[in-house]
């Protein structure tokens, strides 16, 4: 590296006249269902066998959601929103500690859920300056008609996340670009 390299603007990872939602990152601003959204921080998963997955806090004028990101196979997309545990399930943290595992059926909000997978793995936020890595348990469920989402996260013994949403397709997301904060 020659010494004046660090003064050089570094290139974007993204075709700038073609911006994905696979190109999203910090401070990105998208239209998503009649509001438009901004990329708070940016959150990697790690489930083995070369799997990534990315996360986006996303904001909008009136609320927080979540904006989840696969590209294993096919393009996944899941829009959702933190819920307390305890709505879905008043002992729910209490059957997964003695059984070591949710239950494969939950209703939720009058939608019954079906347990489709189980992923251990692990969790970085992107915003640490270091690479900080924190083990985790994800139990993802699907409603019948595949459009709704149910996630309880386990960290740790005790401790727990969940989180409710749809899947989303691609085109519902428009008008990507990056976002110089002032």
């Amino acid at each position: 590296m020659a010494f004046f390299d660090f003064l050089k603007k570094k290139e974007p990872e993204y075709d700038a006249t073609n911006i994905r939602v696979t190109d999203l990152n910090k401070n990105f601003l998208f239209d998503y269902d009649l509001s438009t959204w901004i990329v708070k921080s940016v959150y990697e998963y790690d489930w083995g066998d070369d799997c990534f997955t990315k996360e986006f806090k996303i904001e909008n004028e009136n609320e927080t959601s979540f904006l989840h990101i696969d590209e294993d196979d096919e393009l996944s997309i899941t829009i959702s929103k933190k819920v307390r545990l305890t709505t879905i399930g008043e002992d729910l943290p209490g059957y997964i500690v003695d059984n070591q595992t949710p239950p494969s059926k939950i209703s939720f909000n009058g939608i019954d859920y079906i347990l489709e997978e189980e992923c251990p793995g692990y969790f970085n936020d992107l915003d640490n300056s270091k690479e900080q890595w924190t083990e985790l348990i994800s139990w993802d469920y699907i409603d019948k008609s595949g459009k709704n989402v149910l996630n309880i996260e386990q960290w740790g013994e005790k401790e727990f996340d969940a989180s409710h949403g749809q899947i989303i397709e691609e085109f519902e997301i428009s008008n990507i670009y990056p976002h110089k904060q002032s």
